[in-house]
């Protein structure tokens, strides 16, 4: 028996194999499903099952297309309401893997058709736990993903509930050697206090973990719903798309439309400017937002424009390109880019340098936007900073006094080169400077 673990340290998603012999059950599969072929490939193996332990929100699942290529069965919860061909896994159901048994636990509460899966041995043991997005290490998921119609219009507090019965009733029962296998790691949207390990065991939960500590269901309700994390954009789309099955990866990709770097844009279509923020400032289009491929671009993309907005989707290499258009897919927004391009060579607006030294002197000369979510916010750099989170910036800008040069700085300069260019996109008329990284050394000042 293996188990192996794939992490997309950009969306903090880990999905597994579980190898028993010859045969392959895949759970909570990411968009690309090429590392479950050649894993299966490897080992001389057959994908057998693919298992969801619901349908994620923050990343886009190739259950469907893994299952259509192999032949594999999908099992997830009857609640689900799948549109996709299955077969239900709840309470009572397995699923055997050579010697060994999947059995399937009801675990509501991250959203109401949540399952974990436990891998039991020849000898009836509790090998493993695959906890999805109910159990992580440290944390537990967020119960407030659901409460929009589109996705089933499920109250915080009445999930938040159904995680405290189903950590205490289901999961904290297991025994302590039993391993915990989440569907996500650190910086984990799906989730607030998420450790940086990416597996642990029952017993270590039960001992570290804030939300399995004793307390009452009020207490634990109170607790999981304060200070969660904003919800990007894209989240409900992608239950969506997940319920009813995604089409092929590569596919997908190879219908994004191509256009040369010469080619006349669409007025008045986003444009998402992926290159870094020294060569954004040296010259952009105009009105483009600078989302700067790197870690977390797929995150702050489904964040910062909607699921029904199309887009043109730049980059200053060939290979940059298909990196943030096959990043784009990973959360389901590929149909969305109405053509994929190489940054022209001529780019006619420029953005101003800021004076740093101006700012340290003279704060006050400045009308200052703290762009960071409102929990890190809490721990003021500049006094008297306008608080708006760049997720709800492009809707909020209009906020923004013009009457001095308008100052964007978030924690360590990302998404200030993101969020100025989204400033001085909606009031063309500012002065915008963004503060960029030198926002550490004033973070430093405050802490002193």
């Amino acid at each position: 028996m293996q188990i192996q673990q794939f992490y997309d340290k950009g969306l903090a998603h880990a999905s597994y194999a579980v190898r028993c012999g010859r045969q392959v059950a895949i759970i909570d599969p990411g968009r690309d499903p090429q590392p479950y072929y050649d894993f299966a490939d490897e080992h001389e193996a057959r994908i057998v099952a693919v298992i969801e332990t619901h349908p994620h929100a923050d990343f886009v699942s190739s259950h469907l297309e893994i299952a259509e290529e192999t032949e594999a069965t999908i099992y997830c919860s009857k609640l689900v309401g799948a549109k996709y061909p299955h077969k239900t896994f709840d309470d009572g159901d397995r699923l055997k893997l050579g010697s060994y048994e999947l059995h399937a636990i009801n675990t509501p509460g991250h959203s109401p058709d949540s399952i974990s899966i436990l891998l039991m041995d020849e000898m009836a043991q509790s090998r493993a736990v695959f906890t999805g997005d109910t159990l992580f290490v440290g944390d537990v998921g967020r119960p407030d993903l659901r409460e929009d119609e589109a996705v089933g219009g499920h109250k915080r507090e009445e999930l938040a509930a159904q995680m405290y019965r189903s950590t205490r009733n289901k999961l904290m029962t297991l025994p302590g050697a039993t391993k915990v296998y989440p569907a996500h790691g650190p910086g984990s949207l799906c989730g607030k206090t998420t450790s940086t390990d990416l597996d642990s065991t029952i017993a270590k939960e039960l001992k570290t973990n804030y939300a399995l500590q004793p307390m009452s269901e009020d207490e634990f309700i109170k607790v999981l719903l304060e200070d969660q994390p904003f919800v990007p954009k894209y989240f409900g789309h992608d239950v969506k798309i997940n319920k009813a099955g995604a089409p092929s990866f590569e596919d997908s990709i190879r219908s994004v439309p191509h256009l040369s770097s010469t080619a006349a844009l669409e007025p008045g279509v986003l444009v998402i400017d992926t290159r870094p923020a020294a060569k954004f400032r040296a010259g952009h289009l105009s009105g483009a937002i600078n989302l700067q491929d790197g870690g977390k671009f797929e995150t702050w993309l489904g964040s910062v424009v909607g699921p029904n907005e199309k887009f043109y989707l730049l980059a200053d290499s060939q290979i940059a390109l298909d990196t943030v258009v096959r990043k784009t897919a990973k959360i389901g927004y590929e149909g969305n880019i109405k053509g994929a391009m190489l940054a022209p060579a001529s780019l006619p607006e420029t953005a101003p340098a800021v004076d740093v030294a101006q700012v340290r002197e003279h704060p006050e000369s400045f009308t200052i936007v703290d762009i960071r979510n409102h929990a890190e916010a809490k721990n003021q750099v500049f006094d008297n900073a306008l608080v708006i989170p760049l997720p709800e910036l492009r809707e909020r800008a209009h906020e923004i006094p013009t009457d001095k040069p308008v100052l964007i700085h978030c924690a360590g300069g990302y998404r200030s080169a993101a969020g100025a260019s989204i400033v001085q996109a909606a009031l063309p008329s500012a002065q915008v400077l963004d503060l960029g990284e030198a926002i550490t050394d004033f973070q430093k000042a405050a802490v002193h």
